[in-house]
C-alpha cells in the first residue's frame, strides 16, 4: 500500500490518517476537506457554543501536528468525482490518484422547500458546521429575539434548550405527532417532550410549516392549521442527508448512504467511515434485516479507524461491529442512549420498561427485542448507561438486564442510605 487518501476532514477523517500513522503505516496519507477549518469538533456547535459568550475553538489538531505525522491537507475544495476503476477522485481540477480511499464526506443539513422559505431571507440558520454556529450565536446575542425551531431531534432540541435557557421565548414545531419517536420509541418520545415543557418551551406536534413570513428577516412562521408564530430567529432542524451526490456515477451502491459490507468495504479499496456508512452491524442481525446507518460522535471515530486500518491493508480487514451510543444535553440533563429502539421486519416489536426512576425526572428504560436487551435510555443517570452497553455487546438477554437493574437499584438504594447516615 502506497497512497490512502481519506475524503472528509471531520472527526471520521481524522481519527483514519491518525490510525494509520499510529501503526506505523509509511505511504502517503492525503486528507481533503470541503471546509477551510481544519478538522473540528461537532457536538460542542449545538451545547457550549451557543451557550458561552466567547465560543471555545474546538478544533481537534493545529496544522503542525498533522503536518508533523506526514499528513498532506487539501481543505477548502469538496471532491467532486471518483473513479473506482481509475483508483482516483477529482477535487476541483486536480486529481489525486490512491491504493486505499476512505469515504468520510459526512451529512449536510436538510432545508425546507424553497416554495416555502426563501433561501434569501435574514435571521435563518440550519446547523451543520462551525459557521452555522457562528451565525446562531450572533442572532441569539442580538436583542432578545423570539425563536422558533423546526424539528423537535435532538439537535434542534440542544439549540432549543440553550435558547431558553438563555431567557428567549422558544417554540418548537414537530410534524411527527410524538417528537423523537424514530430514535427512543413513542413513550421516551413524551417524556422527553415533557422536558421541554418543563422549562417553558412550548412544542407543537403534529403540525406542517406552510409559510414563512418575512420581507428581508424573518418575522413569523405559519402552520397548517393557521397558526402564526412570531418569529425573530427561526432554526430549521429537519435532519440531515449522507453527502453522496459526488459518487452518484462512481457506480458505488447509493442507499441513504454508501452500502458496504461487515468491513466498512463499499469496493474494491473504498472504504466507508461516519454519517455516510451504511453497512450491516452483525452484533444486532437478530433484531435488524436491513443495513445500519449511524449519525453518531461514537460510530464516526470508531468507523474511522477501522475502515482506514482495513484500506491500507485488505487482506487483514477485520468487520466493524458497534452498540449505537449518543448522548444530548437538555436544560442541564444529560440524556444518553445505547443499542436500538426499532426492530426490523419479522421480528418482534421492541417494548420498553422503566427500571429506575420516574419520568418526571432522572430515571433508566431499558428496550426489549423478544429475549433479547436491546437498548438503555438514561437520563440524568450517566453511571448507568455503560452498564447496558456492555450486556447489549455481549447480547445478553432480556432477564440479565433485569437482572443488572435490580443491582443498579440496590446499589443506589445503599448509597442513598449511606449518605443519609452520613
Amino acid at each position: 500500500m502506497a497512497d490512502l487518501v481519506v475524503v472528509g476532514a471531520s472527526l471520521a477523517g481524522l481519527r483514519a490518517v491518525e490510525a494509520v500513522r499510529n501503526d506505523g503505516f509509511s505511504g502517503s496519507v492525503t486528507l481533503v476537506g470541503a471546509e477551510e477549518h481544519l478538522p473540528y469538533d461537532r457536538p460542542p456547535l449545538s451545547k457550549e457554543h451557543l451557550a458561552d459568550d466567547e465560543p471555545g475553538d474546538s478544533t481537534y489538531r493545529e496544522r503542525e501536528k498533522l503536518d508533523e505525522i506526514g499528513v498532506e491537507l487539501v481543505l477548502g475544495e469538496s471532491a467532486t468525482a471518483l473513479d473506482v476503476d481509475a483508483r482516483r477522485i477529482t477535487v476541483g481540477d486536480r486529481e489525486i490518484p490512491y491504493d486505499g480511499l476512505v469515504v468520510a464526506t459526512g451529512a449536510h443539513a436538510r432545508t425546507l422547500p424553497a416554495s416555502v422559505l426563501s433561501p434569501d431571507l435574514a435571521g435563518v440558520v440550519t446547523m451543520r458546521t462551525r459557521d452555522d454556529s457562528r451565525h446562531l450565536h450572533q442572532l441569539l446575542r442580538s436583542g432578545h429575539p423570539r425563536v422558533t425551531v423546526i424539528g423537535a431531534g435532538f439537535i434542534g432540541s440542544e439549540i432549543a434548550a440553550v435558547a431558553r435557557k438563555r431567557g428567549h421565548d422558544v417554540t418548537i414545531v414537530e410534524a411527527l405527532p410524538v417528537p423523537l419517536v424514530r430514535g427512543v420509541g413513542e413513550r421516551m418520545g413524551q417524556a422527553l417532550t415533557a422536558l421541554h415543557e418543563r422549562h417553558g418551551t412550548r412544542v407543537l406536534t403534529g403540525a406542517s410549516v406552510t409559510e414563512i413570513r418575512g420581507s428581508s428577516s424573518v418575522e413569523a412562521v405559519v402552520l397548517d392549521d393557521g397558526t402564526v408564530i412570531d418569529t425573530d430567529v427561526l432554526v430549521v432542524g429537519v435532519g440531515a442527508g449522507p453527502n453522496t451526490a459526488w459518487l452518484e456515477s462512481s457506480g458505488l451502491t447509493i442507499d441513504d448512504g454508501v452500502v458496504a459490507d461487515t468491513t466498512l468495504a463499499a469496493a474494491p479499496g473504498v472504504y466507508v467511515a461516519g454519517d455516510i456508512a451504511r453497512w450491516p452491524n452483525a452484533l444486532f442481525d437478530d433484531v435488524l434485516d436491513t443495513p445500519m446507518r449511524l449519525e453518531h460522535w461514537t460510530a464516526a471515530s470508531e468507523q474511522g479507524a477501522r475502515a482506514a486500518r482495513n484500506a491500507v491493508d485488505p487482506a487483514s480487514a477485520q468487520e466493524y461491529t458497534t452498540v449505537p451510543y449518543f448522548w444530548s444535553d437538555w436544560y442541564g440533563s444529560r440524556i444518553q442512549f445505547v443499542g436500538v429502539s426499532r426492530s426490523g421486519e419479522g421480528f418482534p416489536e421492541v417494548e420498553t420498561e422503566l427500571v429506575m426512576g420516574d419520568e418526571d425526572g432522572s430515571f433508566v428504560t431499558l428496550y426489549r427485542c423478544g429475549d433479547r436487551l436491546a437498548g438503555a435510555l438514561t437520563v440524568d443517570r450517566p453511571a448507568e448507561v455503560m452498564q447496558y452497553r456492555r450486556l447489549i455487546m455481549k447480547r445478553a438477554s432480556w432477564d440479565e438486564g433485569l437482572e443488572k437493574a435490580e443491582e443498579r437499584r440496590q446499589r443506589a438504594a445503599k448509597k442513598a442510605e449511606a449518605a443519609q447516615q452520613g
